[in-house]
């Protein structure tokens, strides 16, 4: 209940994020809108981002939560939005499952925002994109339940105890994967979403605001940089143009669905075909047009085994490693030449054990840190398994970071983003630093993984960062499509040798 409200804030537009600094990218059109229209925005944030990282200082879990919280505020007050509600849902490992988050998040969050939505009254609700791929699944949740929420809010029959049913005339979703125009005209086009049919709403960043006396693009990077802890104060103080729009997809108007042209897929994997009877069930078919895309084959190799255990000391030595060198490819971020960053891995195995090798070139060290939970904020390495090949998310993985280097001077390796997140006691780790890069070595005691190996998948990753402001800069991966630290599908096969 929002007991807590003497007097229930009124909003003229509502929007539905999972984290603190999900709107950001946002508020460029906020600020427009109470600017040039006198629209008021609140903000509702699932969680208060206590699972997620930090570049900005040491503390984590309810710590950090409440310093996220400091800085949506500070951050949303650049485009005058004064109200943000907390849902209190917990923010956990990083996924790409809307169906686990759900779980975690349980069956009451529903409820909250029908809430939230008719203390509030909004005429427009704005949220994420609720499609599957390549996106953390607290963004697909926290848009899907803003779907739901947006309908059951006008319905006197929902959730009785919570307000006076309250029907919101607009939804829009985030559609940050469009490539339009750029250019004041970039609002006008007319444009729909390829996948979806759906139209575009633009809003161009570029306006000025007389106010400010500065884009909207600027205001909006000015609010980004006070997102310390994920790293954004590192981003350039100046933006330039040419500015496009921010993209929004009309799915209600009037209060009604915009329709569409229904494209069905076959052969859907099952974390897609779950989001297709999810779409289809709230009336919306055509948000799942094309949501799967055409995944590539995935790399293979094989295991080989070892006549004797591989000495752990961050080097591949002779005959230590039969097996073929998976070459590293770029996954993500900044490209850069191979004399900077670049990496091979080697498998094997000895008795019950995993041995992984990975060589890293790399001109440039990043920031040492005092723990190991956070590795993709530095040089790191990773090591992704999926022991029976068939996980839809990385619950029923083993997942490994491994920093080469920390603060206090050797390696160190952690579970991160499985069922088992935390320190790895049993994992043996070794690094060895030399000119123009470092080696990684590791044993994995098959027993560690969450079922016998029968159908290995795998994957190893590289992160580079030649800062020491905690943030990444390129990733590396031997299966480098979508969000291939976190997608099993995408994951090489690993057969007997």
């Amino acid at each position: 209940m929002l007991d807590a409200w003497a007097v229930p804030p009124h909003v003229d537009v509502l929007f539905v994020g999972a984290h603190p600094d999900d709107e950001y990218q946002s508020l460029s059109t906020f600020g427009q809108w109470r600017e040039r229209l006198g629209l008021t925005t609140g903000v509702v944030t699932v969680t208060r981002g206590e699972g997620g990282g930090n570049a900005a200082g040491p503390e984590k879990g309810a710590a950090l939560g409440r310093i996220r919280e400091a800085e949506e505020r500070e951050a949303v007050a650049h485009a005058g939005i004064r109200d943000v509600f907390y849902l209190d849902r917990p923010d956990f490992w990083y996924t790409l499952s809307a169906p686990l988050t759900a779980r975690a998040w349980g069956p009451g969050t529903l409820r909250r925002l029908v809430e939230t939505i008719r203390a509030t009254r909004p005429s427009t609700v704005v949220t994420m994109d609720p499609r599957p791929f390549n996106q953390h699944g607290g963004h697909q949740l926290a848009a899907r339940l803003a779907v739901e929420a947006f309908r059951l809010a006008a319905d006197p029959a929902a959730f009785p105890g919570t307000g006076a049913p309250w029907r919101a005339t607009r939804l829009l979703t985030q559609n940050w994967g469009l490539r339009g125009p750029v250019g004041p005209g970039c609002a006008t086009a007319g444009l729909r979403d390829p996948a979806t049919g759906l139209p575009q709403l633009g809003v161009w960043a570029g306006a000025w605001s007389p106010r400010h006396r500065a884009t909207w693009a600027q205001r909006e990077r000015d609010a980004e940089r006070v997102y310390r802890t994920q790293g954004f104060a590192a981003r350039p103080a100046k933006v330039a143009g040419p500015f496009g729009c921010d993209w929004f997809s009309v799915v209600f108007d009037g209060g009604r669905p915009v329709p569409a042209p229904v494209v069905e897929q076959a052969g859907l994997r099952p974390l897609y075909a779950e989001f297709r009877d999810w779409a289809r069930a709230t009336g919306l078919p055509w948000l799942a047009n094309r949501a799967q895309p055409d995944y590539p084959e995935p790399p293979a190799t094989t295991l080989p085994v070892a006549g004797r255990a591989p000495v752990l000391d961050g080097v591949a030595s002779p005959g230590e490693y039969a097996g073929q060198a998976l070459h590293l490819a770029h996954w993500e971020g900044e490209r850069c030449p191979a004399a900077d960053c670049a990496a091979t891995a080697r498998l094997t195995r000895h008795g019950a054990d995993l041995y992984v090798q990975v060589e890293v070139t790399d001109e440039a060290r990043g920031a040492a840190l005092d723990e190991c939970e956070r590795h993709w904020r530095t040089d790191a390495v990773e090591i992704a398994l999926d022991p029976r090949g068939d996980s839809d998310d990385t619950s029923t993985t083993f997942k490994l970071g491994v920093l080469p280097y920390t603060a206090e001077g050797g390696p160190c390796a952690a579970r991160d983003a499985d069922a088992r997140q935390g320190p790895a006691p049993r994992v043996g780790v070794a690094s060895a630093a030399h000119d123009g890069g470092y080696g990684v070595e590791v044993r994995i005691p098959f027993a560690l993984l969450p079922a016998p190996p029968t159908a290995l998948r795998a994957n190893v990753l590289v992160y580079d960062s030649d800062t020491g402001d905690r943030t990444g800069q390129t990733r590396l991966a031997w299966s480098p499509f979508g969000s291939a630290q976190a997608d099993p599908y995408v994951w090489g096969r690993v057969g007997r040798g």
